[in-house]
C-alpha cells in the first residue's frame, strides 16, 4: 500500500526505547474503486433534513466536536502531523504549512462532502468546524482555531488556521 501511494510510514521517537513505526493515509492517496452510492445519498439527505437554525447549528457543531475528539484519540503523532493525517484520512487532501509564531495554516484541496455541502453548506461546514475543534481538544488542547473559512465545494480551497499548534520559531 505504501508503494501504491496510499500510505506513508514514519518512525516516531519514544521517550524510552526504540522508535515506534506509525502508518497514516497518504495526503494525496487516491484509492481505486468507487465508494457505494448509498453513503453519498444518505449524507445529502441528512444534510437536507437538518435545518440551519442557530440552535441546530450549535448542536451540529457539538456533535462534530465529539467526533473530532474520537478521531484525535487514536494518534501519538505530533499535533501538526496528527491534524494533517486526520484531514487526509477524511479525504480533504490538506496542504499544511507552519509559520513563525506557532501558527499552522491548512488549505483543503478537496471537499469529500461536496454533494452534502450543496444541499446545506451551513450544516455540513459547521459539522466540519466542530470536528476540527474536537481534534484540537484531543491533540492540542491549548491551541485555538482562529480561522475556518469555507469555500465553494467544487473548487475546494477551504482554509483553516490554528494558533498554538506548531512550534514557535525564533
Amino acid at each position: 500500500m505504501r508503494d501504491a501511494g496510499l500510505l506513508v510510514h514514519r518512525r516516531v521517537a519514544q521517550p524510552r526505547g526504540r522508535p515506534r513505526d506509525e502508518w497514516a493515509i497518504a495526503p494525496a492517496a487516491r484509492p481505486g474503486g468507487v465508494a457505494p452510492h448509498a453513503y453519498t445519498a444518505l449524507a445529502r439527505w441528512l444534510a437536507r433534513a437538518i435545518p440551519a437554525t442557530p440552535g441546530r447549528l450549535r448542536q451540529v457543531e457539538a456533535v462534530g466536536r465529539e467526533v473530532g475528539r474520537e478521531l484525535g484519540s487514536h494518534t501519538s503523532a505530533a499535533p501538526e502531523q496528527a491534524i494533517a493525517d486526520a484531514l487526509a484520512a477524511l479525504g480533504f487532501d490538506p496542504q499544511v504549512r507552519t509559520r513563525t509564531g506557532g501558527v499552522l495554516s491548512c488549505r483543503l484541496r478537496n471537499c469529500p462532502f461536496r454533494d452534502s455541502v450543496r444541499e446545506n453548506q451551513d450544516v455540513v461546514c459547521t459539522l466540519h468546524r466542530g470536528l476540527t475543534r474536537g481534534l484540537l481538544d484531543e491533540i492540542a488542547p491549548s491551541a485555538k482555531l482562529t480561522r475556518f473559512e469555507p469555500h465553494d465545494p467544487d473548487r475546494a480551497g477551504c482554509e483553516i488556521e490554528i494558533d498554538g499548534v506548531a512550534p514557535t520559531r525564533a
